[in-house]
């Protein structure tokens, strides 16, 4: 379906009464990928053979006062307010994950974030959400918007791939003794039985990225009829503790290395990218500061790709990233492979001990 935005029906010719868009007479047929992220603009022009972004290296588009390509001012995650699971693990073994409630702390502590996301929004600026199914997610959400005030919210789309990690069906009074095993085998490739490990989590998280890059470049948070544009809009995300730092990191291109550093975030705790001068997304910002990335896991490079982000142009490259420098996997590499061998000591003496206590070491 067309969307409603005025100027997206202009730029493509159509009229607001029609369901489908129409060709303009003359006019080469235009592909969805030609379009980039100002296909809602009234200047767009059918006749470019392939539509590009304009470029912002240097900053040009600061200097120039253009728009940051259209981008939303922030990307906001959020993990959900203190659930009844947080201070009674039993609770799992009675009721299914997805049903799992906020405790009453828990929504003294969304409205609190709210209070906060409030505090980080200007006058005008607007909402779109994306929550888990989960119960304590869109409790988490349902609090959090009565001190934003919902009339700000644009939309709220119930997304199943930010759902919690999978840990089977019920769980059990195994569960704590599997999360001990988690730590001897490798936090994020370790696959509960009947569940999930982090890495199955990272698939399904890459795949919702790629429709939010899709929603920020088709110009779903524009609305004419309140007056309101994508640039003033900060895209919230309520999701789970593992969920939220899988998304950063596949945002970031993180190493597993990388990712096993981070720290869970609090309950109900707003982890806040912003948008740079360049238009890239950066997590040392006004409400984070290095020390706050430090406390939090951060290595110096990875604070140093934040510093680098708060101006650098969307299309632009670090050339001081891991990433981008090919040599740098073959100077580091045996040093991460005697880390890993001493892990695998460490998770054999770990497996030795329970052994013993649990009298299989073959003994008499």
């Amino acid at each position: 379906r067309v969307r409603g935005d005025a100027r997206w029906q202009h730029a493509a010719g159509v009229s607001g009464r029609v369901r489908g868009p129409t060709r303009v007479r003359g006019a080469p047929r235009v592909r969805a990928q030609d379009m980039g992220s100002r296909g809602t603009s009234a200047n767009f022009s059918f006749n470019e053979p392939r539509f590009r972004e304009p470029s912002t290296r240097d900053g040009a588009y600061a200097r120039k006062g253009a728009s940051p390509w259209e981008r939303p001012k922030r990307i906001v995650l959020i993990r959900h307010a203190e659930s009844e699971g947080n201070v009674d693990e039993t609770m799992y073994m009675r009721k299914p994950d997805h049903r799992i409630e906020l405790t009453e702390k828990g929504k003294r502590q969304a409205r609190e974030a709210g209070e906060q996301l409030k505090n980080l929004l200007g006058p005008n600026e607007t909402l779109y959400v994306y929550v888990s199914p989960y119960l304590r997610t869109m409790q988490t959400l349902y609090e959090l918007g009565q001190a934003v005030g919902v009339d700000r919210v644009l939309g709220v789309r119930e997304e199943p791939r930010i759902r919690e990690q999978d840990f089977g069906n019920f769980q059990d009074a195994t569960m704590r003794e599997l999360k001990r095993e988690r730590l001897g085998f490798g936090r994020f490739f370790y696959r509960f039985p009947n569940g999930e490990s982090a890495a199955d989590v990272y698939d399904r998280v890459t795949s919702f990225r790629e429709t939010l890059r899709n929603d920020i470049h088709f110009g779903r948070f524009n609305c004419d009829d309140r007056g309101c544009r994508t640039d003033d809009c900060t895209v919230l995300i309520v999701t789970h503790g593992l969920t939220l730092r899988v998304f950063l990191m596949r945002w970031y291109k993180w190493t597993t290395d990388q990712f096993t550093r981070l720290k869970n975030p609090g309950n109900a705790e707003l982890v806040v990218m912003e948008r740079g001068d360049g238009g890239r997304y950066t997590l040392l910002n006004s409400t984070h500061s290095e020390s706050y990335l430090r406390d939090r896991g951060f290595t110096e490079p990875m604070i140093a790709d934040q510093k680098w982000a708060r101006e650098a142009p969307v299309d632009g490259l670090n050339s001081e990233w891991p990433t981008s420098k090919g040599n740098l996997f073959f100077q580091d590499f045996p040093g991460r492979l005697d880390a890993n061998r001493q892990s695998v000591k460490n998770a054999d003496a770990y497996f030795e001990r329970r052994r013993r206590e649990q009298g299989l070491d073959g003994g008499e």
